[in-house]
């Protein structure tokens, strides 16, 4: 299988070192490319709510530049090792926009991590690994959680 493009679909948890390091390997060993997305919550105004004061808003703009700069050295971190690797900070509901990033760039493999959730927390609030796995027909490679959430 010629592959030319793989999203590494990350949260900033401790996961998401995994998922990095899985996905710029096989990014490197397949000559691809590596999309870097980040889902963002949406502001709460574009969500139903009333905008909140100047202050929430404020601070809700300096953590997404806080978050494009990690994505952004992020990226630059994995193009040092050779891999052409890109960084997007998306907003929106997380299965959703991972959904129309992979379809936008031709994903030939998502790779995800997971947190290892108990049955519990699966039953009532479901997974966004299940979630995508469910909805989408591109190649999925789920990277189990080592770290203790």
């Amino acid at each position: 299988m010629h592959m030319k493009n793989i999203l590494a679909a990350i949260d900033l948890s401790p996961i998401s070192h995994e998922v990095l390091r899985i996905a710029g390997d096989l990014a490197l060993v397949h000559q691809t490319t590596l999309w870097i997305v980040h889902v963002a919550a949406p502001d709460p105004d574009l969500v139903g709510f009333e905008p909140g004061p100047q202050h929430i808003r404020d601070q809700r703009a300096h953590e997404l530049r806080d978050e494009h700069q990690e994505l952004q050295q992020i990226a630059l971190d994995r193009s040092a090792h050779g891999v052409d690797a890109r960084a997007l900070l998306v907003q929106g509901p997380t299965v959703a926009t991972i959904l129309d990033q992979a379809s936008r760039i031709n994903a030939d493999l998502v790779v995800l991590g997971s947190h290892g959730h108990g049955a519990l927390h699966r039953l009532f609030v479901g997974s966004v690994c299940q979630q995508v796995l469910a909805a989408t027909r591109t190649p999925l490679l789920i990277v189990p959680s080592t770290v203790t959430e």
